[in-house]
């Protein structure tokens, strides 16, 4: 019978223990990605000034397929990094030598690596309030340095953390959402009965990877 060499059982142990405890934060198994009926809360970008996305949301097929479930930000060593929205810091630590930050929202909650935390747990922040600086080791990025920034909907549904500050995906709303009283969706063939209906855009703007 083959003996696993000291390294590769090393190796092994650093990968339960990582997936371990995301799924401690997480709440539970990865599920597939939301799209949440509703308006969508207004935050800000974790880091000033607006950075570069190097990364986009691209969320995984299947709960524990390959995917990207944040959004990468190009910062700098040592970079402040804010809350991008009101809550309650649910954890400030390291898993697998990585710094890592989560702030809860209450059905949501967005995470932020690798941070060396400023906060403990229990800390109430406000959007844009400092919870910790941007690290080099961990960089999805490396050798540069960016931010993984993550959103997160009940025990572990992914949402695009850029919906926050208005960017992402674009849905279509019902030609008669925004219609007068009395206003026609049909052809008409008399007298226009109010203003002409318009046809709005809602911007659907909402870690780990």
């Amino acid at each position: 019978m083959t003996t696993a060499t000291p390294g590769a059982a090393r190796l092994l142990a650093a990968v339960v223990l990582a997936a371990a405890g995301w799924l401690l934060l997480l709440g539970g198994a990865p599920t597939a990605v939301a799209d949440p009926a509703g308006p969508d809360p207004v935050g800000v970008w974790p880091l000033v000034p607006e950075p570069e996305v190097v990364a986009p949301f691209d969320p995984p097929d299947s709960p524990f397929g390959p995917g990207h479930r944040g959004v990468d930000l190009r910062g700098s060593p040592g970079q402040g990094v804010r809350a991008a929205l009101p809550g309650t810091v649910s954890f400030a630590g390291v898993i697998a030598g990585r710094g890592v930050v989560v702030v809860g929202h209450g059905a949501t909650r967005t995470t932020y690596e690798p941070v060396t935390a400023s906060l403990s747990v229990g800390d109430v922040v406000a959007a844009g309030h400092r919870i910790g600086t941007l690290q080099l080791p961990g960089s999805h990025c490396f050798p540069t340095a960016c931010l993984h920034w993550g959103w997160i909907e009940g025990a572990a549904t992914y949402l695009d953390p850029l919906r926050l500050v208005g960017l992402g995906p674009v849905r279509l709303l019902p030609l008669w959402r925004d219609l007068p009283v009395g206003a026609s969706v049909g052809p008409s063939v008399g007298p226009s009965v109010g203003p002409a209906p318009r046809l709005p855009l809602a911007v659907v703007v909402g870690l780990f990877r």
